[in-house]
């Protein structure tokens, strides 16, 4: 079955959302994150700096994986890859809620299982 393009432009969406919060966690985890990680107590950025460029990282990875699922020209091959990737981002999410922030689970998870449940329904 061919992923529609709607589909696809949904993967290529939380790719991107993926790739941000790579640059957020690796790269400005002191600059720009404080602005938005409101529940996180400003002195803590600084100590934790290492701990969330791996956790970017890992981010990162989850977004090389959903580009790789849109450069994948067989379709069954296609959709397998992207919904290997598509879980592992939900699972993170909903992980992240239940253990950091229930709006994790709103940025980062529903994103995920709505396409997952399009790819399983079309």
């Amino acid at each position: 079955m061919t992923l529609s393009a709607f589909i696809l432009a949904l993967i290529g969406l939380i790719a991107l959302l993926h790739f941000y919060f790579l640059y957020l966690e690796m790269f400005a985890w002191t600059t720009r994150a404080p602005k938005i990680f409101k529940t996180i107590p400003e002195n803590l950025f600084k100590p934790t700096k290492v701990l969330a460029a791996n956790q970017g990282l890992y981010n990162g990875f989850l977004a090389a994986g959903l580009v790789w699922s849109l450069l994948i020209s067989d379709p069954a091959w296609q959709q397998h890859v992207a919904v290997f990737f598509l879980v592992c981002v939900a699972i993170a999410g909903i992980y992240g809620a239940f253990t950091a922030s229930k709006k994790i689970f709103f940025v980062q998870a529903l994103p995920a299982l709505i396409t997952l449940l399009l790819i399983w329904l079309l």
